[in-house]
């Protein structure tokens, strides 16, 4: 379930035309990271993998908008931030690219 909305996140980024072809890269490449990160995550913390993974959908979608409303992607953002946290010592490369992601997110002119 985690990994299929993963790749859902890949699709929806692939597809916009709101995502300049650079931050796209980066998002995708940030993204197939984070889907091996997360099988390991998955199979310990199962809930709070489906929440990292849910925020993060969240996240792009509300950053790959036609009309982004830049609220509503701050909230989804902070959600992931939160999603990760107490996995900064067990995980810290799970936070990592959680925190990239974030960043390029946010970064898309919003």
């Amino acid at each position: 379930m985690i990994q299929e909305t993963i790749s859902k996140i890949e699709a929806q980024i692939q597809q916009s035309d709101a995502v300049p072809p650079q931050s796209k890269a980066d998002l995708l490449n940030l993204l197939a990271t984070l889907k091996a990160e997360m099988e390991e995550i998955a199979r310990t913390h199962g809930d709070q993998a489906q929440s990292i993974a849910g925020f993060t959908a969240v996240s792009a979608h509300e950053a790959t908008r036609e009309e982004p409303n830049a609220q509503l992607l701050k909230l989804s953002l902070e959600g992931l931030s939160s999603s990760v946290q107490g996995f900064e010592e067990s995980h810290p490369r799970l936070v990592q690219i959680v925190n990239a992601i974030s960043t390029t997110l946010a970064n898309l002119g919003i």
